[in-house]
């Protein structure tokens, strides 16, 4: 047996190379914030009282900005407690609790993802038998496992991560705890729990990915069978928005985990685009190219105004 002094708390030590500059990313990193609370809650309230939005897509798109809610709100508060000149250090309960709400809802996003590219091909490749398949039962069975599944995965991680013991260095070269800047802190062997927790992210990453790329393969095929012009368009115009959102998500966490190299700047640069900026993009994206939601907003919106107004 060694002895050794655990370490109980870390230190955040934030965005590399930006000394001087925490009044200003305090204020943007604040205005995204509210923007993706704002924009996540509105879309979700105006899914859930409009009538023509209680559709297999709306529902998981509603599920999405739950996600989209929560999501940054695993380290930007944080983030900008600090940049206000509060104290950088985390508590080790704290940390494991970023780590696990971080890969639990990366999770259930990557899941959710793959679910509402598989709507899509149902609803394009099969549309007659597609209320059929996509019955509520179905729809809700799916949005169950993509949430335990997140949870699974985010609950293996924490404990390969924070199995081990931690007494060295407690400085954390990011704005928040995880797996690649807090794993190298451990005073033990960490070849195991690095390949394993590794393998698990980009098993996850990848697997969903290709799932997604089978189902937009199926679909495009599809469309390329339509005669009409505007038949194609309408198609197309109805996956759009998901694949603008796909290519968001992957491509960052591609980026952070996928790379044999690693940069804590361009890693906190990624995370940053990731956990904040992404997540403020979804509601743009989804109500600027869907009619639907742009309707049951206008008719939404102003209620929503005069109930707050009372």
């Amino acid at each position: 047996m060694q002895n050794y002094t655990s370490v109980m708390e870390f230190i955040l030590l934030g965005i590399p190379n930006t000394e001087g500059l925490e009044n200003m990313l305090f204020v943007l990193f604040l205005a995204f914030y509210l923007f993706t609370l704002l924009g996540n809650l509105l879309i979700f309230l105006t899914i859930l009282v409009s009538s023509n939005l209680h559709t297999p897509m709306y529902f998981f798109l509603g599920n999405l900005s739950v996600f989209d809610i929560f999501f940054p709100s695993v380290s930007s508060p944080k983030m900008m407690l600090y940049l206000m000149g509060q104290s950088r250090t985390i508590s080790y309960q704290g940390c494991a609790c970023q780590l696990f709400f971080y890969h639990f809802l990366g999770g259930t996003e990557c899941f959710l993802y793959t679910v509402m590219a598989y709507d899509r091909f149902v609803a394009i490749c099969h549309p007659l038998r597609y209320t059929i398949i996509m019955n509520r039962r179905v729809c809700i069975g799916l949005t169950l496992g993509t949430w335990l599944g997140g949870c699974l995965h985010g609950s293996i991680l924490t404990f390969l991560v924070f199995k081990l013991p931690y007494c060295g260095s407690n400085e954390v070269d990011n704005f928040f705890c995880d797996i690649p800047v807090v794993l190298p802190l451990a005073c033990a062997d960490t070849s195991l729990a690095q390949t394993v927790s590794f393998t698990n992210v980009d098993v996850v990453t990848l697997t969903c990915f290709f799932l997604i790329l089978t189902s937009y393969g199926h679909i495009v095929l599809s469309i390329l069978k339509i005669s009409t012009a505007e038949g194609r368009r309408r198609a197309f115009s109805t996956c759009s928005a998901h694949l603008m959102s796909i290519f968001l998500f992957y491509g960052p966490v591609m980026l952070i985990y996928l790379r044999p190299a690693s940069s804590p700047w361009l890693d906190s640069v990624i995370q940053v685009l990731n956990n904040i900026v992404t997540p403020s993009l979804n509601p743009l994206i989804y109500t600027l190219r869907n009619k639907d939601v742009k309707l049951a907003l206008r008719k939404v919106f102003p209620q929503m105004v005069h109930i707050s107004g009372v």
